[in-house]
């Protein structure tokens, strides 16, 4: 596990956030299908905070996308790099995450983030933002829908419906399990619609979640565990306290 610095420059304000935002966004590349699905790594990455000491922890966790099998994993524990701003959530998130799939001893192919790429009110999410600036093709898995509207789809697993900001198609909700509510799926960087649900699909053969993001999530839990520990509780002592009037 490895320690993170907050970046010299990195954005202190929300103005210099989203001009950042509007500058990276204008190099998305949304005309590529990506790499096939169950071929190939796929790397899930995942965060966990402890808000109250300012701390960060991120993981990777790269898998072999025919077996789901763990091939490589790294962690990384960092300051929070920028307060709490609705659709600004990258930017407290980056250079942690960063810095793990810089720790991976091989390259992580497909990454998998726990969060929005397109489906973001900005159009640039947590995934957009990490593949623009690694130039890995990537997608975002969402556990609920944002501030989008969708109709329920099927039941069976497979089943899927337009996510929707108006008449936009930013993503969409994919059953995972059969009659479990759905997940939401977006376009990061570098990958198609279609091809992000595939991989969605491909890394959901028994939870609702994708194994890359269940494995990165229990990671990062520990990390953050292991470099903030709880207070411990004051000690308990069965003696009286002293008697000023006998001191």
């Amino acid at each position: 596990m490895m320690t993170v610095s907050i970046p010299a420059g990195w954005p202190a304000t929300e103005a210099q956030a989203r001009a950042v935002q509007d500058e990276l966004r204008a190099r998305l590349v949304r005309g590529e299908p990506g790499p096939p699905p169950g071929t190939g790594l796929v790397t899930g990455v995942d965060v966990a905070y402890d808000d109250e000491r300012d701390v960060v922890a991120a993981a990777a966790v790269t898998l072999d996308a025919a077996t789901l099998e763990v091939v490589a994993e790294a962690t990384a524990v960092g300051r929070i790099s920028f307060p709490y701003v609705p659709g600004l959530l990258a930017f407290r998130e980056i250079p942690t995450v960063l810095a793990a799939l810089d720790a991976l001893p091989r390259e992580p192919g497909l990454v998998v983030c726990d969060g929005y790429g397109l489906a973001h009110p900005r159009r640039f999410g947590l995934a957009s933002h990490l593949g623009v600036l690694t130039g890995l093709p990537t997608v975002g898995v969402a556990k609920n829908p944002f501030a989008f509207t969708y109709d329920d789809p099927g039941a069976r697993r497979g089943d899927a419906s337009p996510l929707l900001d108006g008449s936009e198609e930013v993503g969409r909700a994919l059953r995972t399990r059969h009659a479990v509510k759905p997940v939401f799926v977006s376009v990061g960087h570098r990958t198609s619609l279609d091809n992000a649900c595939a991989h969605t699909l491909a890394l959901t053969p028994r939870y609702r979640l994708p194994e890359t993001t269940r494995r990165a999530d229990a990671l990062c839990r520990k990390a953050l565990r292991e470099a903030a520990p709880p207070e411990p509780p004051p000690p308990v002592t069965d003696r009286a306290p002293a008697d000023p009037a006998r001191s």
